[in-house]
């Protein structure tokens, strides 16, 4: 049996229906907040690799990544490339599928220890800005057209760098595919004075609210705001036509 024909389970595990929401949201608010101040994001590991991410985010992407079977995955921002790792981790259990990482500064030290890894051989690495008529040159001969692709946002967390991706990326989304956002809580994180103050107003979100604005092909989907713990909500475009 191939993994799209698993059936479902979803009907005999036991939601609660009446919860809380202001409670849990204001709950995962102060977590965020708390845990952005201790940097404990920067703990985890995947596969002996730094990613940095909340477990609640990385969980959320995975059911992403089950459900839609992707070829490809683009993400700009590598950082110490633990997230490629996963998601090739992933694309390996599911026996298809390449992670293309995009970074203005691919260093060295990361670079060694990515393209030594087993999932190596499901990445593929781009070093120039995301949003560069090169850089998009590249992916366009890399991915063919009618290929499902979900494309993660996680570089410069500028609302003028974000809103620029988001009007770069979007065009290698099919309907029912997805752009995602992280670190929609900058501006949010910034207000409390944990991030840097000008992020204030000028973050993911923004970028996200003006985006939305002048294209209606995209919508969130809240599905993805189900943890209430996370450093990206909102933040999961859905393709709708």
């Amino acid at each position: 049996m191939n993994h799209w024909e698993i059936p479902s389970l979803r009907k005999y595990v036991l939601i609660k229906n009446d919860k809380n929401i202001e409670e849990l949201e204001a709950i995962g608010k102060q977590w965020t907040k708390v845990a952005a101040e201790n940097r404990l994001s920067y703990e985890l590991e995947w596969l002996g690799v730094p990613v940095i991410q909340t477990p609640e985010d990385l969980f959320l992407m995975q059911e992403l990544i089950f459900r839609m079977q992707p070829d490809f995955i683009v993400e700009t921002g590598i950082a110490h490339g633990g997230s490629l790792i996963y998601y090739a981790s992933l694309l390996e259990l599911l026996n298809k599928g390449t992670v293309i990482g995009i970074d203005i500064d691919i260093r060295k030290h990361n670079k060694d220890v990515i393209q030594k890894h087993p999932m190596y051989k499901r990445i593929e690495m781009i070093q120039g800005s995301s949003t560069s008529p090169q850089v998009i040159q590249q992916l366009r001969k890399r991915i063919p057209r009618n290929s499902k692709v979900i494309v993660c946002l996680d570089s410069d967390h500028t609302k003028t760098h974000v809103l620029r991706e988001l009007e770069l990326y979007h065009n290698f989304i099919l309907p029912g595919g997805y752009l995602v956002v992280f670190d929609t809580n900058t501006s949010e994180l910034a207000e409390l004075g944990v991030c840097e103050e000008k992020y204030v107003n000028n973050s993911p979100m923004e970028a996200i609210q003006e985006f939305l604005q002048n294209n209606d092909s995209f919508a969130i989907d809240e599905n993805f705001n189900k943890l209430y713990i996370s450093y990206s909500p909102n933040g999961y475009l859905k393709r709708i036509k």
